[in-house]
Parts: C-alpha cells; sequence; structure tokens
C-alpha cells in the first residue's frame, strides 16, 4: 500500500501507535528468548558498508526526483534515516548533506498535502526539529506554524484529536459505533428505529457513504456551501463553520465534518429569539474545521455566474451530490397529508436580500435543462423557495438521495420512496411519517436541543447505561472543546 493510502486508511480507521524499536542487548531470561534474539538481530554494518548503502540510496532517490516520483522519494528518504545516512557524526558530511538535499527538494516540489505527510514521517522515525529546521533554513516559530497547519504534535505528547482517537477506539471496543449514535439520537427524539426497520427502512443509512466527504472535490461540499456551510479566510488558511441549535443538525455537522477532519466546537449561549417563546435557553453550536490555504478547493466568494459556470462542468452524478449538499443545508423533505392524499414538497430556502438568494435561480435552471424536473421559486416573507411539487419532487428524491446525509431528510426521503415504489401502503405512511414531524405551538425536542442531543449520542453514554436528559445530561465527550 502506498504511504498516502496507508495515512489515510490509518486516520480513518483508528488510531495506531507505533512503538520504538528495542536497541541493544539485554540479559535473556531463558534459551528460547536466546535463540529469537539470535535469529532476528542482524549483524551491523562497517562505516565502509554503511557508507556504499548510503551513496546507493542517495542516487536512487535523485532519480526518483528527476521522474518526479514522490512516492519513490519518501520511501527512500525513510530507508535513508533509518540507515542513518541523515547523521554526519557517523557516515561523514557529505553523505549527510545528501540526504538534506533530498529532503529539501522534495519540500520544494510538494504541495501541503505532502509536505505534511513529509513532516509526519520524519517525526515518526525519530528526527530532531533541530534537523528539520536546519533542511528547510527556518526558525522554530515557522517550523511550529507547519506542525500546527498538519496537525502535529513534535514533543513527545499526544495532541487532543490523538486522544480522542485513542479513547474513541477504546468505546468501540466497549460497544460504540457510529450506528448506536444513530439509534441514540433517534430515541432521543421520539423515533422508532425498529418500527421503520419492519418495513425495509434503514434510519441510519444517512451514514453510508460520509467516508466519500473526505474528498473536498466533491461536489457535496460547494452544495453545502451554497446553503449553510460558512467558508471565510483565517490567517493564511481557512476555515469551515457550520452552526447550530437544532438537535438532530447537533450530531449530523460533527459526523460530517469529520470526515475531513477533527472539528473543534464553540458553545454559545444565545439571546432567546423572539419567534422561540418556547425555549428557555438556546445554547448554539458552532463546528470548526481548520484548513491549510490550498485546500478547500472551491471558491470563497461564489457568484451566481461562476456557480452556474461549476455547475454545467458537472456530470448528472456530480449534480445530484450538489443538489444533495443543498438539500442538507437550507433543505425541506416533506409529505403532507389531505383527505385520501400524499403531498410531497422537496424544497431549498434562501435569504431574500442576500447572495445565496441568485442560487436558486442558476439552480431551478440547471435541474430543469438536465433533469427535465421543474420546480419553482415561492417568495415568502422573509426568504424565497425553490419548491419542487408532487412528481417532480419523488423525480428529484430519486435522483439524490444516496447523497443525502441528514439523518432527517433522508429518513423522510426513504420513507417517500418506498411508499411510491409500493413497499408500503398510505396507512403505514402516514404512520411512520408522523414522528419524524415538528410539533407545533409547543416545545419540540427536536428543536434548541443539540447540546442534549450531542451529549446523549457521544459515545461515553454507551458505556454508562441510559440516562435521562431532562434529569441527568452525562457530560458529552466532545472533540476539540473550544471556547
Amino acid at each position: 500500500m502506498h504511504r498516502i493510502r496507508c495515512l489515510t486508511a490509518s486516520a480513518m480507521g483508528g488510531f495506531k501507535i507505533n512503538g520504538s524499536p528495542r536497541i541493544g542487548k539485554g540479559l535473556m531470561p531463558n534459551e528460547e528468548g536466546l535463540k529469537s534474539s539470535n535469529e532476528a538481530s542482524l549483524p551491523q554494518p562497517t562505516q565502509a558498508g554503511r557508507i556504499e548503502t548510503c551513496t546507493e540510496l542517495i542516487k536512487q532517490a535523485m532519480k526518483c526526483l528527476e521522474n518526479n516520483d514522490r512516492e519513490c522519494v519518501m520511501k527512500l528518504i525513510e530507508e535513508l534515516v533509518r540507515n542513518q545516512c541523515h547523521d554526519g557524526r557517523l557516515i561523514g558530511k557529505e553523505i549527510a548533506d545528501g540526504v538534506r538535499d533530498i529532503v529539501h527538494e522534495l519540500w520544494l516540489r510538494s504541495d501541503n498535502r505532502c509536505r505534511c505527510e513529509l513532516l509526519s514521517m520524519l517525526r515518526d522515525l525519530g528526527i530532531s526539529k533541530g534537523w528539520v529546521r536546519s533542511i528547510f533554513n527556518t526558525n522554530t516559530k515557522m517550523l511550529n506554524k507547519w506542525l500546527v497547519r498538519c496537525n502535529i504534535n513534535w514533543e513527545g505528547r499526544a495532541t487532543r484529536n490523538d486522544i480522542v482517537k485513542r479513547i474513541e477506539d477504546l468505546l468501540r471496543r466497549m460497544g460504540w459505533s457510529e450506528v448506536g449514535m444513530c439509534e441514540e439520537l433517534w430515541q432521543f427524539v421520539g423515533v422508532d428505529v425498529d418500527e421503520f426497520r419492519k418495513y425495509g427502512i434503514e434510519p441510519c443509512i444517512w451514514l453510508d457513504g460520509i467516508n466519500e466527504l473526505s474528498n473536498l472535490r466533491n461536489p457535496y461540499w460547494l452544495g453545502l456551501r451554497a446553503s449553510d456551510l460558512a467558508v471565510r479566510r483565517c490567517g493564511k488558511g481557512v476555515e469551515l463553520v457550520l452552526r447550530t441549535t437544532n438537535t438532530i443538525d447537533a450530531v449530523f455537522f460533527p459526523m460530517i465534518l469529520n470526515a475531513i477532519k477533527t472539528p473543534n466546537l464553540d458553545i454559545i449561549l444565545e439571546r432567546k429569539a423572539p419567534a422561540a417563546r418556547y425555549v428557555i435557553k438556546s445554547i448554539a453550536l458552532s463546528f470548526r474545521v481548520d484548513l491549510g490555504p490550498s485546500e478547500w478547493p472551491w471558491s470563497i466568494k461564489l457568484s451566481a455566474d461562476k456557480l452556474e459556470k461549476i455547475l454545467n462542468s458537472l456530470s448528472d452524478e456530480g449534480l445530484a451530490m450538489f443538489v444533495a449538499g443543498m438539500i442538507d443545508g437550507d433543505g425541506l423533505v416533506l409529505c403532507i397529508f389531505e383527505d385520501n392524499n400524499a403531498y410531497v414538497h422537496v424544497g431549498i430556502t434562501a435569504c431574500k436580500n442576500c447572495p445565496k438568494r441568485m442560487n436558486l435561480d442558476v439552480l431551478r435552471d440547471i435541474i430543469a435543462r438536465r433533469f427535465g424536473i421543474i420546480g419553482t421559486i415561492n417568495q415568502l416573507e422573509t426568504a424565497d423557495v425553490l419548491m419542487f411539487y408532487g412528481r417532480n419532487a419523488v423525480r428529484l428524491l430519486r435522483r439524490i438521495v444516496k447523497y443525502v446525509h441528514h439523518p432527517l431528510r433522508r429518513l423522510r426521503a426513504e420513507l417517500i420512496l418506498a411508499y411510491y415504489d409500493g413497499r408500503i401502503s398510505r396507512e403505514e405512511l402516514m404512520e411512520l411519517y408522523k414522528p419524524t414531524e415538528y410539533e407545533q405551538g409547543k416545545d419540540d425536542i427536536k428543536r434548541s436541543h443539540g447540546l442534549e442531543a450531542l451529549a446523549r449520542a457521544a459515545p461515553q453514554t454507551h458505556t454508562h447505561g441510559d440516562v435521562n436528559p431532562s434529569t441527568n445530561i452525562q457530560t458529552p465527550f466532545i472533540r476539540n472543546l473550544g471556547s
């Protein structure tokens, strides 16, 4: 497996601890231990032999540099360090300088991602920060900026992200999982997952494919950017921010951001909104991911003309991903029951006098042209909505459903399609849809209970039994608690 793939798999799959090799000979407790040691030990090379090995490795690395084969260079740098070819005291200044030149040249030819990988590898190999500073001719402050940007700790102490990953790995062994978290969320808002599963509808299907969002070039992120995701410059980098008081979003937002990088969290006590008369205290959760200056692949300022050009360049599947991102951000999926009929509405909202409003016109026209699905823009008091009704709404859901990750909107979409596919009756649709509705005129558990939901669904709650959130909310195990 190539190194880049290994790093990605390690980040997504858990925390890997690499212990340092044991050096030297100790007392062997028994004959079996002696036999194992003799079989594992290799004769130490002479200085002449090491010089020959290092010289050959440097030649190979230079050829790989000439061919722009970065993975080959990375592999050879690792071999050079393991053979101590970088240590001038052991091997001589000329060869050590050759190793420095290779590392420096690779740094100059690499993008930010490869630079972070290079720094991580050098740290893991036990290279000192002073050696790295001497190669790049930089000071400690500048090197530390790179280490922060790459989320690398070089002091032998685990970063908060690493601690989270270690503890989460332990909790998985104790029974926690993303599906368990999903089920806990549904139980919190009063949705019986077993009832849905009786009809072949999986309430946690929104988790499928989230790992694919690790690629920021997925058009889903552009769709989320065009709706709910704030993207802004912060110093030389870029930050992505999703903010909510909503119960379901409190679990959904960190899940999708975590596909990119472990998010930070700010908990903010807001003033009570006049419209939220049933909310005693409004607690907002702001999830943030910090990126390097070139990691965000889309435009930060997104004009309607620029958006139209991008959407026209996407494939049909790419356009479906984009629409799913918009639905997950500022969208709605509704089923309204009147008499003996079920009316399906799918919409995307935007404020009246803001740049996002122009996106609705662009999206309406492109969806009509590419998919033959007709939508209309309805003007409300404070917002406008691109709406799709009836058969058009159902056709749009069929196009985008597998890319929708918002738990409630995905569940409703699956439920509606099950009805239109004849897998459930109208009566069963009504019964299953009822617990997904927001209650009007009173404090609904699905609104303004984000912090409680996050506490309820956090990994540690699955190791301590059930907790009644109204009487005893367990302290949530929250990734990187901010201010």
